[in-house]
């Protein structure tokens, strides 16, 4: 490929992943379509060309917001059609689309019955139900470990660490306050979430996961009227949680190829047994 269109990003046709890792290439079923972005391309919903389509940063918002409820849902029920473990992929607003699809109209895209599909959606449930308490044991632990500071066990530890970070990451921040916030490629409703939510990364996709992971942590700060240091935890949190979907998805993936080879054995062991038994 032509370098002057560098960076070139390796996405799924489908969901518009971002592929970078080797491992990753370990979660994917056969026959998986990607798709190529060069410079700035971005990847959005299309009807027009069954999913896919590469288009500037700014028309993102646009055609995601052009393309409605009903396209979106399908989308994602295709990604599950070809491979029921992405489920630990998606993301919480992902998840709560297909678990408010009437079941008989899920059921006719995964051309499965109302019943299955009615289990499907009880199992998203339950991962959305995860996550949210996942959420509520993690604010749990920061009320604690914020009590511990006002009485003081951890104060003085707390003060030295900050005072030694504090004046370099407000410097910093100040000599880039105005550069780094145009070269954010995180779009607002990212942005928006990082900020409101509790634990952003259960509420994020894989993709975003991703994205936030690559941002600079400076110009992310600025972007998020964030210190360095803060913005750095928060996307480390993201890489953990990105790290053990996939880990979730690879395993499910061993636990089916087990399974198959299972299935196969009895039929294997029957031969052996009727050769014995003939000369007896």
């Amino acid at each position: 490929m032509d370098k002057s269109l560098a960076p070139i990003t390796l996405v799924l046709a489908e969901d518009g992943t971002i592929v970078d890792d080797d491992d990753y290439f370990l979660c994917l079923p056969s026959n998986t379509k990607f798709v190529a972005l060069a410079g700035n391309e971005k990847w959005a919903y299309n009807n027009s060309d069954g999913g896919t389509a590469w288009l500037s940063q700014e028309s993102v918002d646009v055609d995601e917001t052009d393309s409605g409820a009903e396209l979106k849902w399908r989308n994602v029920a295709r990604q599950l059609k070809e491979d029921l473990s992405s489920i630990v992929l998606l993301s919480e607003e992902d998840l709560q689309v297909l678990i408010d699809v009437p079941c008989a109209d899920l059921a006719q895209e995964l051309g499965q019955s109302c019943v299955t599909v009615q289990g499907l959606q009880n199992t998203l449930q339950q991962v959305l139900d995860q996550r949210e308490e996942a959420r509520q044991s993690r604010q749990l632990l920061e009320l604690y470990l914020q009590a511990l500071e006002k009485e003081g066990s951890i104060l003085s530890k707390q003060q030295e660490s900050q005072a030694g970070l504090g004046d370099g990451g407000d410097a910093v921040d100040t000599g880039l306050s105005r550069e780094p916030s145009s070269e954010i490629a995180l779009s607002s409703q990212i942005l928006t979430v990082l900020k409101e939510k509790p634990a952003p990364e259960l509420s994020l996709s894989s993709q975003d996961l991703e994205l936030v992971t690559k941002e600079d942590p400076k110009a992310l700060a600025v972007a998020l009227h964030w210190d360095v240091k803060k913005t750095e935890t928060v996307q480390q949190a993201c890489e953990q949680e990105l790290s053990l979907r996939l880990q979730q998805v690879q395993s499910l993936h061993s636990l089916r190829s087990i399974s198959a080879r299972r299935d196969s054995l009895p039929g294997e062991q029957q031969n052996p047994k009727r050769a014995r038994q003939e000369p007896a």
